[in-house]
């Protein structure tokens, strides 16, 4: 097997829900990360990479009918670079580069682009579900048959209230997480962190075309004070501790990642970032469904002899910061380690674009710090976690 690299890592600004991405075509949020890592890396000199694999997890309307193949036609990388759309939910875009990985390692390929894109606003979470409410508990839903093998259904909210039981979360507990995410996007924005991987966009918004060149979402004057006083989203008041502010955000978003072999970066003058380690992904209980980033770290770490101890950044999505108590009791993992520049809490959670921007993320952060070992993991809706380990070069 030969060894694949990330050569570059590049995301959009994420911008809220009805905000400063609104009025941009889906395809065209799609097409700004490709439209970066073409120009950062010469590829009208180079050659455009083999193929593209992207994520998204509602590929409707206009992200609809192959996103993958549309974007880069849209960035102008010509007809003969193919594309591919794949949905595995929350873990679209990390198992794009985790598949893409597998490819160059394997030989098949030398150069290829992998990431995910959602645009949250004009293709609303759950609009593919045949339902009339367009949840994915609605037992009229397409996956009637799926709900037929279980003798209850849960939402992916009620499954962050019952992983906040079982591991005793306080509501207190799970919004220091929230405070925490907050501030640390702040210092690490101020402190131009994500100036490397994050590419301005002009939107054109009533006829006066502006610049977003940061996260929309985060809330930095957040505190704990603030929180308590959120109503419950899940849950009557005194029976949960799950509320808006200590989960994701809805946001806007597309990320990429330019992956190539060893001999494609020597014969191009790439300077990689990081190398794939190795990728794992697992399948756990559908009810609870958000525990998979456990098992798929643990697992991850045990097969290459490492433990916790010896990964320099942690990137665990903060689908709901329930989620992430849990993965830190179970793993014993350092929460300094971890989410260090923030999280989903704070800049959001665009579906298909989020694995692939944290473990964009990673290379960057272990530059930062000197280390050299990352671990990205995400949980992912009807029971399953994936993880991607990557070692700085």
């Amino acid at each position: 097997m030969r060894d694949v690299y990330i050569v570059d890592a590049v995301r959009t600004p994420f911008g809220k829900r009805n905000g400063a991405l609104a009025e941009l075509h889906a395809q065209d949020l799609a097409a700004k990360p490709l439209e970066a890592l073409a120009a950062r890396n010469d590829f009208d000199e180079r050659g455009y990479p083999e193929d593209v694999v992207y994520g998204c997890v509602t590929p409707m309307g206009e992200q609809g009918m192959n996103v993958g193949r549309l974007a880069p036609l849209v960035a102008g990388w010509g007809e003969e670079v193919p594309g591919v759309q794949l949905n595995r939910m929350c873990g679209s875009g990390q198992q794009a580069v985790n598949f893409a990985a597998g490819q160059v390692r394997a030989g098949f390929h030398d150069v290829l682009v992998a990431g995910g894109t959602e645009h949250m606003t004009r293709a609303p979470m759950g609009a593919d579900a045949d339902s009339t409410d367009n949840t994915y508990g609605d037992p009229a839903s397409v996956t009637e048959t799926y709900f037929e093998q279980f003798e209850e259904v849960t939402t992916q909210g009620e499954a962050a209230e019952r992983v906040a039981e079982e591991w005793n979360c306080t509501r207190e507990g799970l919004d220091q997480i929230a405070v925490d995410s907050q501030s640390r996007w702040a210092r690490a924005d101020d402190a131009g962190r994500y100036d490397e991987q994050v590419v301005p966009i002009e939107t054109d918004a009533g006829g006066e075309t502006t610049s977003l060149v940061r996260d929309e979402h985060p809330r930095p004057g957040t505190d704990l004070e603030t929180l308590a006083d959120l109503p419950l989203v899940f849950r009557e008041a005194g029976d949960g501790v799950v509320h808006a502010g200590n989960a994701s955000g809805i946001v806007d978003g597309a990320a990429a990642t330019l992956l190539a072999s060893g001999e494609a970066c020597e014969k191009y003058g790439w300077e990689p970032l990081a190398r794939i380690v190795d990728t794992h992904v697992v399948g756990v209980d559908p009810i609870t469904m958000l525990t998979g980033p456990i098992p798929a770290t643990t697992e991850l770490l045990g097969r290459n002899d490492l433990t916790v101890d010896d990964v320099d950044r942690f990137e665990v999505n903060e689908a709901f910061a329930s989620v992430v108590a849990a993965w830190l009791d179970e793993t014993g993992a350092d929460w300094e380690r971890t989410n260090v520049w923030g999280g989903a809490i704070a800049h959001g959670h665009p579906l298909g674009a989020t694995g692939a921007a944290l473990v964009g993320k990673l290379p960057y952060q272990l530059e930062a710090c000197d280390g050299r070992y990352g671990l990205s993991t995400m949980c992912i809706g009807f029971g399953q976690g994936i993880a991607t380990l990557v070692e700085r070069v």
